[in-house]
């Protein structure tokens, strides 16, 4: 019988994607390992390849449809002698509407008669009904619900026996936790200037007060004046985590200055040694010996190369390091992977191919997800110094400022000294003021003293 070619699932918590780019057509014969598609991920475009042999009965989702569910039919396989007219199942040749964004954040679906002239209030959706699909309920039996809204439902109390679900089969998803309310609780009343609930029958207050809605912020403005513009998946997904990491991280910031005169004359003459072709040629940039600065002093912290969970503290072995790569509309942070124990060329030629991929959304998404610290370099737009945001689940980053100059004291006399601050933002919950101190001060004096990142 025909084979179903489902939407992949290309890292462990996707759960929805882009068909960008179909590479076959209807009729075209395929064989196993063949590329046949592209899929988008808020991230990543990565390529399909054909698990069976036959022919492309039926393309099912055509290119550029988003949100399309992981294990989603998206094309018909046929085997010899079978044709198109083939029973596949019910309504899966049916492809659904694409989806306009909507400004609340909920995907909706606009008819074809829908009038584009509209006005913006009503491109604000209201939240989905639950599938019709009775799976869930206190009568029946196993919950099917993703991973995901299994942890969240967990971390907010809720029983997920009470929840409908609208993902496929009914399954509940993340979006049915996030529209749900904890058991007991009444809704959040505003405009008294502090938000107050309830929960089993004590007042509480509001960890965090509601958004404003979408329509009451439009609504301070002209139309006219501004245009909307809708968020890309990568656009949600930042703004997802770094929300979840100010919300649930407790941040604080230490902040020293590090000297880069020696770093930057031995820098000169490692360059200048540099061979002049083959696959041995490397440019070093200052960037790259902050990378290595950041892993050994990693190796020699070890407390904080660790990671929080629940159910006790991960401590991480080797130095795997992300470097924030901005791209347009967001950005990556690709990993080196075991820093501590590359030399500054091979980290530098690395972090020159992880960067033109992520540039060109070309990154399999081991490539840029876990690491155990984060490096977010603004130096060269002139920024003197910032606290960033920590990337989850990293226990700490490093916010790196220009090298500028600067006067310096040194002992009674003062001195013009190349200087850039570094501002290292913490989860208290795994690193102490004193480890994140110990760290920093590991850090600059591999800076200050680059010959020792050459033992």
């Amino acid at each position: 019988m025909p084979i179903q070619i489902l939407m992949p699932a290309l890292s462990p918590t996707m759960e929805e994607g882009t068909l960008a780019k179909w590479l076959v057509k209807e009729g075209d014969t395929v064989k196993s390992g063949m590329i046949i598609a592209e899929i988008e991920t808020d991230k990543a475009t990565m390529e399909v390849e054909a698990v069976d042999e036959g022919v492309v009965g039926r393309i099912l989702i055509p290119a550029g449809t988003d949100k399309v569910r992981v294990n989603a039919p998206i094309a018909i396989l046929l085997l010899d002698g079978e044709s198109a007219a083939s029973p596949t199942g019910p309504s899966l040749g049916q492809s659904s509407p694409k989806p306009q964004v909507a400004l609340g954040g909920v995907q909706t679906f606009v008819p074809p008669a829908a009038s584009a002239s509209r006005p913006v209030a009503a491109m604000v959706s209201a939240i989905p009904p639950p599938s019709a699909h009775p799976v869930n309920g206190p009568t029946a039996g196993r919950i099917k619900a993703s991973p995901l809204a299994k942890r969240i439902a967990e971390e907010r109390g809720l029983d997920l026996a009470t929840l409908g679900g609208s993902g496929p089969y009914g399954r509940i998803v993340k979006r049915d936790v996030d529209n749900a309310v904890p058991k007991g609780a009444t809704e959040i009343t505003a405009g008294s200037g502090q938000d107050v609930a309830t929960h089993s029958g004590s007042p509480l207050i509001a960890e965090f007060p509601a958004p404003i809605p979408d329509d009451k912020v439009l609504a301070l403005y002209q139309q006219g004046s501004y245009e909307i513009v809708p968020h890309d998946g990568m656009r949600r997904i930042i703004a997802e985590r770094l929300t979840r990491s100010k919300q649930t991280i407790p941040h604080f910031y230490l902040t020293v200055d590090c000297r880069l005169d020696e770093l930057l004359r031995a820098r000169e003459r490692m360059n200048a040694t540099s061979p002049k072709s083959g696959s041995r040629v490397f440019k070093l940039s200052v960037n790259d010996f902050i990378v290595k600065a950041m892993a050994l002093a990693l190796q020699q912290v070890p407390a904080a190369n660790a990671t929080w969970l629940d159910g006790g503290m991960l401590r991480h072995k080797s130095s795997d390091v992300g470097v924030a790569v901005a791209v347009e509309g967001g950005l990556f942070t690709p990993v080196i992977r075991h820093a501590e124990l590359k030399s500054l060329s091979e980290i530098s030629n690395e972090m020159k191919d992880l960067a033109e991929r992520a540039r060109k959304r070309r990154l399999a998404p081991h490539e840029y997800q876990g690491g155990t610290t984060s490096i977010s370099n603004l130096g060269m737009f002139g920024i003197k110094s910032f606290d960033a945001v920590i990337n989850p689940p990293h226990a700490t980053i490093l916010a790196v400022g220009a090298g500028e100059k600067r006067p310096v004291v040194t002992g009674d006399r003062i001195e013009i000294a190349t200087v850039m601050s570094c501002t290292l933002s913490c989860d208290h919950r795994v690193v102490d003021g004193a480890i994140g101190a110990d760290l920093l001060g590991a850090f600059r004096s591999f800076i200050e003293d680059p010959v020792r990142m050459l033992v």
